[in-house]
């Protein structure tokens, strides 16, 4: 785990899933936990810092591991209202959130959409802020955002990206320096002007 800035806490684990390496967060201001898989070195790794109380999902896929946080430490789980059919009929406890509501102190959830109904976005308001994203921008094979492929963009991958670009390039109206990815690798300061380019095309 390393901190990118003040109280804005990154790792990667592997998803017992699809087996790759994913990205969390955990802000620790907010004591808000954000897609989390349990870290290498285990749930020792929060040790010293503010006890977590929420978890968030930027989408209903990235359940992850919330279970486990809110075994460990009492954590409430939120995804957004729109995914909520995931946890139906089963033993996850989810709450729901609406957009533009403070999902947990100094975080505000927006709508992202266009990829999946309940794509979100978490602006974190701490420090220089953060914005964390779901699954509508990835980081993987090179330093720039880019797109999922297009077999995972749904029938129409063209008119998929192009809302994608839009709903991002509204949230560019936001104040944030850190960009937080649940695939690829964060930009700890630049992300603004990184999704920036992103939504023009670049």
């Amino acid at each position: 785990m390393q901190e990118l800035a003040a109280g804005l806490h990154h790792w990667t684990a592997r998803h017992p899933v699809i087996r790759t390496r994913v990205h969390c967060t955990y802000a620790a201001p907010a004591r808000a936990l954000i897609d989390p898989l349990v870290p290498d070195e285990g749930l020792e790794a929060f040790d010293g810092l503010p006890r977590p109380e929420v978890v968030l999902l930027t989408n209903r896929h990235h359940y992850r591991h919330s279970d486990r946080f809110q075994r460990a430490f009492g954590c409430v789980v939120r995804a957004s209202a729109p995914g909520m059919h995931e946890f139906e009929g089963t033993e996850r406890e989810v709450e729901p959130f609406a957009w533009g509501e403070e999902v947990a102190p100094g975080i505000v959830a927006h709508e992202v959409g266009v990829l999946c109904p309940d794509e979100s976005a978490l602006h974190i308001q701490h420090g220089a802020g953060a914005l964390a994203v779901a699954d509508g921008v990835v980081r993987l094979r090179s330093a720039d955002l880019g797109f999922v492929p297009d077999h995972l963009l749904g029938a129409d991958p063209q008119a998929i990206r192009r809302g994608l670009r839009a709903s991002y390039a509204r949230l560019l109206e936001l104040d944030f320096d850190a960009l937080l990815l649940a695939h690829g690798e964060p930009f700890a300061d630049g992300g603004k002007e990184a999704l920036r380019a992103f939504t023009d095309g670049g």
